[in-house]
């Protein structure tokens, strides 16, 4: 059988994170996919080997989401096949310091409020960490949540990306119960 492997470099910061305490987090990950990670805590590299090519860029999407800010929990919700990870790269909008500032901010919300709120409409989960926004979610969902994203960084009114999301979920919503023939009232 084929050796595979996958390279991955990850914030010094996050290495901990990963690992988990007295190596659980790490671990866990080994068993539940069958692959082995090695951790360069010096240079912050994390290298994945196994045979089982999907248990291994599964494992890859799960290190990444950790790395990209969430936390190991959330970033375990990768090990269904329904969720993905998607990753939006802010200096896209805006290279500047006070710039990026500001489109985190935009995200974040007052208190978090704005985050919360997207995350609660479009049915996923939202790190904002370093110079990314990271997705995690059905794939649907992350895409509705990215629309959202990408309507907000570049300006767009909370109120009017709030309303989208609505309107899609309950668009979403009728769509899941025509599949399944139950009427809807409206």
């Amino acid at each position: 059988m084929d050796e595979y492997e996958y390279a991955i470099k990850v914030p010094k910061d996050r290495i901990a994170v990963i690992i988990g305490e007295k190596g659980e987090k790490k671990r866990e990950l080994e068993e539940v996919l069958g692959v082995d990670v090695q951790i360069d805590s010096e240079e912050g590299d994390v290298t994945l080997s196994g045979t089982d090519a999907i248990a291994l860029f599964t494992a890859r999407e799960v290190i990444k989401a950790i790395a990209r800010g969430f936390n190991p929990d959330l970033a375990k919700q990768l090990l269904k096949t329904d969720n993905v990870l998607e990753v939006i790269s802010l200096p896209d909008y805006g290279n500047s310091k006070n710039h990026m500032i500001r489109l985190k901010g935009r995200v974040i919300g007052e208190g978090g409020r704005s985050r919360s709120t997207i995350e609660e409409l479009a049915e996923v989960s939202i790190s904002v960490y370093g110079k990314t926004i990271g997705v995690i979610g059905l794939a649907e969902n992350v895409a509705l949540a990215k629309r959202a994203i990408d309507a907000l960084l570049p300006g767009a009114p909370h109120s009017t990306v709030y309303r989208m999301l609505e309107r899609a979920r309950r668009d979403m919503k009728r769509k899941n119960f025509e599949e399944f023939n139950i009427p809807t009232k409206e």
